[in-house]
Formats: C-alpha cells, sequence, structure tokens
C-alpha cells in the first residue's frame, strides 16, 4: 500500500506539471533518485534541471539534452522528440521498478529483453514471478487477491509505455486507474 501511495504522489504531481500550470512542464528526468519523500512518506518531485517548458500553443519540442538512460522514452532516443508522455513513459518504468525492485539496466535485461517485455510475458499468471518477493508472503490469506492488484498495476504501467507516444494514456486516466486499484487493495 505504501508503495502505491507513492506512485499516486509522483502521478499527481506529474499531471499537475502537465495539466495544471499556467506553462505546461515536461520533467523529463523521472527516476527514483528524483523522487523525495518526507517524513509522512509523502512523494515530490526533486531535480528539474533538465525539465522543458511549454508554451500554451505547444504540446511537443525537439532537443537534445541528455536523460537518464533506461528510464527514456524511444521517441527520444531516436529523434530528439520531447512531449509529457516521455515523463508518462519514465513513470511506467519507474512504476515496474518500484513492484518488481528490477531496475531497467539490471544485468538480466540483456539482448532484446526489457524489463517492460519482462513484466509483459508475465501477464497475468506468472505475476508471482516478477513481483517483489518482500511483497508477497505464501501464508496471506489475501495472496490472490493481492497479486491481481499488483498484475492490474502492472497493466496500467504497460499502457504507459506503448510505442506510439499518441495512444500512451495521460496521467489524469493514470491516476484514475492507480485510485481504483488502491480501493480494490484496501478491500484485501
Amino acid at each position: 500500500m505504501q508503495r502505491l501511495n507513492i506512485m499516486i504522489n509522483v502521478a499527481c504531481a506529474l499531471e499537475y506539471l502537465h495539466h495544471e500550470c499556467l506553462s505546461y512542464v515536461i520533467h523529463f528526468d523521472l527516476k527514483p533518485s528524483n523522487v523525495l519523500l518526507d517524513e509522512n512518506m509523502v512523494a515530490h518531485l526533486s531535480d528539474f534541471g533538465i525539465s522543458k517548458l511549454l508554451g500554451d500553443d505547444e504540446s511537443d519540442l525537439y532537443t537534445k539534452t541528455f536523460a537518464t538512460f533506461g528510464y527514456i522514452a524511444q521517441e527520444y532516443g531516436q529523434d530528439g522528440f520531447v512531449s509529457t508522455k516521455c515523463d508518462v513513459y519514465s513513470y511506467e518504468i519507474m512504476l515496474m521498478e518500484t513492484f518488481t525492485r528490477r531496475k531497467p539496466n539490471d544485468e538480466m535485461f540483456d539482448g532484446d529483453l526489457r524489463l517492460k517485455q519482462w513484466v509483459s510475458y508475465s501477464l497475468p499468471v506468472a505475476i508471482v514471478d516478477v513481483v517483489d518477493a518482500n511483497l508477497v508472503t505464501p501464508q496471506d490469506n489475501h495472496l490472490n487477491k493481492k497479486l491481481d492488484c499488483v498484475a492490474s498495476i502492472m497493466k496500467v504501467a504497460l499502457d504507459c509505455c506503448v510505442d506510439s507516444p499518441a495512444r500512451r494514456i495521460d496521467m489524469k486516466d493514470v491516476i484514475g486507474m492507480l485510485h481504483k486499484i488502491k480501493i480494490q487493495l484496501l478491500a484485501c
């Protein structure tokens, strides 16, 4: 529950940057080390050093700024295209990392296997093989319900990282889906 709450906090911060600011802000370097937790375990975004501002009439831009490998959206790596959907992609990587405890550059991901594919291959029946072992215990009376919730979280993550930026969900949708999952998890 604590991990889910942290990721909801991050999603809310991104939703604010992408939809509520006078100038839209793309964080552009979203990764775990740029999320700070306060004494109440509330997450706050930090390190806006390479962030991008978009004017009212802009929805994307091109740049050659360096972001962190493993969290970069495909479209930026290929041609320098930047939009709020780049943050959505980075968020997806963080969401998967939070619940699998595997970094996108983990040594197990070599060749064509990436964190995204590894999680995708596990859904829905083998989610127990990818979820962080600290989150599930075989003696848990509600193990299957909790695994269903984690599988739902991973489905949200996969919706954030489709190859086409236009087909990625936005942070408002992410927040709605994660809140529904939180309600299911509270019922366990």
